[in-house]
């Protein structure tokens, strides 16, 4: 009688086990992807992002969050999927008209003259 409930009680914690294993191995690869912030422009269609750092471009998983965004210079957080070079974006923040007139370059050169 000892001896069945010490094997009932052995196979019963190695089903527990394996169970453990396999929930910790699900939770790695859905955290495979990064998050970060990039700038860079929206596409005309919604579909790719293409970043101003290194002109990297994306395809966008999800470009319902997109919308209204279209051809426009947009900060974005997201999440990339390096293997299908996809991004799923968690939010958009509208940056100004472009790049060069957030410079500035004229009222500087003022600024240091007087």
């Amino acid at each position: 009688m000892k001896k069945i409930l010490i094997m009932v009680f052995s196979v019963m914690v190695l089903a527990s086990l394996s169970g453990w294993a396999q929930t910790g191995s699900q939770k790695s690869d859905k955290s495979s992807g990064k998050t970060m912030t990039i700038t860079g422009t929206v596409s005309s269609d919604g579909k790719m992002f293409v970043a101003d750092k290194d002109n990297k471009s994306w395809k966008v998983d999800n470009p319902d969050v997109l919308t209204a965004h279209e051809g426009h210079h947009v900060s974005v957080t997201a999440s990339e999927d390096p293997a299908s070079e996809t991004l799923h974006v968690n939010s958009v923040k509208m940056l100004g008209k472009g790049k060069s007139s957030d410079s500035g370059g004229d009222n500087s050169g003022k600024s240091n003259k007087y």
